[in-house]
């Protein structure tokens, strides 16, 4: 299939590898697993922004209206934890900001303990202000005229980086797993060893990390 990417065909590759294996040790005639050759891939390279980008889009989030007070929020929120989008939207407003740290749910159902910045308390704490809704969510929509504000959907969410992101100027696609990309290099940069940012990340796999350490 000419539409197939490289990366998908492989995974069929070694499928097809598997099962051959599978046949070898049942004594079951068949072409030798080594025949099947991958596809060669271009190293995976990630999406990031400088430190200069990131501070130019913390900038362009920031103001007194209420929407700005709740994306300033979710940008210090997302550098400060490295979460998933995910995992930012599912999370309700009795987070304890008296302490450093909090415990989330992420993929798998595994729970883990993600840190809290300063300016990531001061931003959410300021945000938990301006709130006069009875939704349980941390982050809910600014409905126009007498709409009930929802839980924010990690859509909305993609789509107000986004908006920040062209408001700062930065031509690269900005999206909150750009944002987690960042935490992780930030944290190696400082020393951070990287089966601590697999925890932080809450990668099942240290390969998965591994790609941060390009």
């Amino acid at each position: 299939n000419a539409s197939m990417k490289r990366r998908t065909q492989n995974y069929y590759m070694i499928a097809l590898r598997a099962f051959l294996k599978f046949l070898r040790k049942r004594d079951i005639e068949a072409i030798s697993p080594e025949k099947i050759e991958l596809a060669k891939l271009p190293e995976r390279e990630l999406d990031l922004i400088t430190p200069g980008e990131l501070a130019r889009l913390m900038e362009a989030a920031r103001g007194a209206e209420e929407r700005n007070v709740r994306d300033t929020a979710i940008l210090e929120l997302l550098f400060s934890t490295g979460l998933r989008v995910s995992e930012l939207c599912a999370l309700d407003n009795d987070i304890d900001l008296s302490q450093d740290s909090f415990s989330v749910r992420g993929k798998g159902d595994k729970v883990r303990v993600v840190f809290l910045s300063p300016t990531a308390k001061i931003a959410v704490n300021a945000y938990l202000k301006t709130r006069k809704d009875m939704s349980e969510a941390l982050f809910v929509s600014i409905p126009r005229g007498k709409g009930i504000p929802e839980r924010l959907t990690p859509r909305s969410v993609e789509r107000i980086i986004k908006a920040h992101a062209i408001e700062a100027g930065i031509t690269k696609k900005v999206t909150p797993h750009v944002l987690r990309h960042v935490f992780a290099t930030d944290l190696l940069n400082n020393g951070a060893d990287i089966r601590s940012v697999q925890q932080l990340l809450g990668h099942a796999s240290i390969n998965t990390t591994q790609i941060y350490t390009h």
